[in-house]
């Protein structure tokens, strides 16, 4: 089933089974499919709530759920578009805050699907005109969409008039699609600015900057980057925040590690250079503790998977899949945080992602390597995990699946062990759900 996604709902999968029959299998970067496609369907794009637009390697789904706490402290109603999804396709799209319902669901995609015959439109396209033909016909404040891949050539970069443009974090990933290098990648990523929307950005390293300044000049529009326009820093166990409206202090963000201290910032940016949608400052000092984004760094509760557990068992789950991501989760775990013990980690892989540069960051801090395939997606065989293993002097076993790790995980005898599942988002949704924790 394309992108892994089936549904319990019988009128959801029907037109999730045609959307597997019409799509080419893979997506393939481009505008024309969608302009197509959403031409057919009467350019809802042209009708949505103002549109923050949010790009960037990592960070920038939890970039948008800070958005959209601060957006909905303040009384606002918010569209959103996400991907992918953990558990249930639902939540790629939220109508007015709320995961968009099986029959509304089924409804769109039918109205999109019915017209779009003979374009070849890819899964993720067919799935972004259903979100916005949803957001055009229900009225809400502000419109909060990610882009899938990339930036430039995303199906999402049709919008033609973004309130603002935000990225985050930029390393690289998905390179067959994007380009071999960090400055391929920072164009394709800053390919999202249009004329009139600002563009806001995380710090970066002074060789990017010639490709920011050249993307704000063709877009005749401006860039604020971090450390230079903006700044944000933890101290005290607080956020403090300043740009030239002043200094904005805030709790520390409820989502663990510190790399979401620059995501929430990144989204007071945002919020703070436009105009169209006003915020109040108590609404942004809500947001921290308001933002909720399951499956990264995000501690499971002891339910049916970890119940062979000890109870009090540490186990984190995040989807993390590339360097940045195994940089900022290696931190997460310090020494102080691990209290002299070191990780079992549960482990699958898709086999494009580049297996020892997101585990590398992590040297010294694993005590044995669970191997796990990814159901449903080409993976990282077992030997590549052991390969790991073997240069650090440490075991790695091989599982069936997460109850098997699980389960010889809980057989290790004489302490509580601190559990990591990482490695892939659909790995993390196939936890989720098998340990009941549906997001919502």
């Amino acid at each position: 089933m394309a992108d892994h996604a089936v549904s319990d709902d019988p009128a959801v999968q029907a037109q999730l089974d045609r959307l597997a029959t019409l799509s080419p299998g893979a997506d393939i970067l481009g505008l024309d499919r969608i302009a197509r496609l959403l031409d057919r369907i009467g350019n809802p794009h042209r009708a949505l709530p103002p549109v923050f637009h949010v790009a960037g390697t990592n960070g920038k789904g939890s970039t948008c759920a800070f958005l959209r706490a601060a957006l909905e402290a303040d009384g606002k109603t918010v569209h959103v578009f996400t991907s992918p999804h953990l558990v249930r396709f639902n939540e790629r799209i939220r109508i007015s805050g709320k995961l968009i319902s099986d029959e509304a669901l089924a409804h769109y995609l039918s109205r999109v699907l019915d017209v779009a015959e003979g374009i070849g439109a890819s899964f993720f396209e067919v799935t972004t005109a259903a979100a916005f033909l949803a957001f055009s016909e229900h009225p809400a404040d502000a419109c909060i969409v990610e882009v899938g891949l990339g930036g430039r050539l995303d199906a999402t970069n049709i919008i033609e008039k973004p309130v603002i443009c935000g990225i985050a974090q930029l390393g690289l990933d998905h390179q067959s699609f994007l380009g071999t290098t960090i400055r391929e990648i920072a164009a394709e990523k800053a390919g999202i600015a249009k004329p009139g929307a600002p563009l806001v950005t995380q710090r970066y390293a002074d060789a990017l900057f010639p490709v920011m300044l050249e993307a704000a000049a063709r877009n005749r529009t401006h860039w604020f980057a971090m450390g230079e326009s903006w700044d944000a820093a933890a101290y005290r166990d607080r956020l403090h925040y300043r740009d030239d409206q002043g200094r904005l202090d805030t709790p520390l963000p409820r989502l663990p590690g510190a790399h979401q201290i620059h995501n929430a910032a990144l989204a007071f940016a945002m919020l703070r250079h436009q105009n169209v949608v006003p915020v109040s400052e108590a609404a942004l000092k809500a947001a921290p503790l308001w933002a909720h984004w399951p499956a990264r760094l995000q501690r499971l509760d002891h339910g049916p998977l970890l119940a062979p557990l000890p109870e009090g068992t540490e186990a984190w789950l995040d989807g993390g899949h590339n360097a940045g991501a195994g940089e900022a989760i290696s931190a997460f775990f310090s020494s102080e945080r691990l209290e002299g013990h070191k990780l079992e980690l549960m482990i699958g892989m898709l086999s494009n992602k580049e297996l020892d540069a997101y585990l590398h960051p992590f040297a010294g801090r694993i005590a044995h390597i669970h191997a796990l395939p990814v159901p449903g997606h080409d993976h990282h065989p077992p030997e590549r995990f052991a390969a790991v293993a073997d240069r650090w002097g440490i075991a790695c076993t091989a599982h069936a699946g997460p109850e098997d790790a699980i389960a010889a995980v809980a057989a290790q005898p004489g302490r509580e062990p601190k559990l990591l599942i990482s490695g892939s988002l659909y790995l993390a949704g196939e936890i989720l759900r098998l340990n009941g924790q549906y997001p919502d």
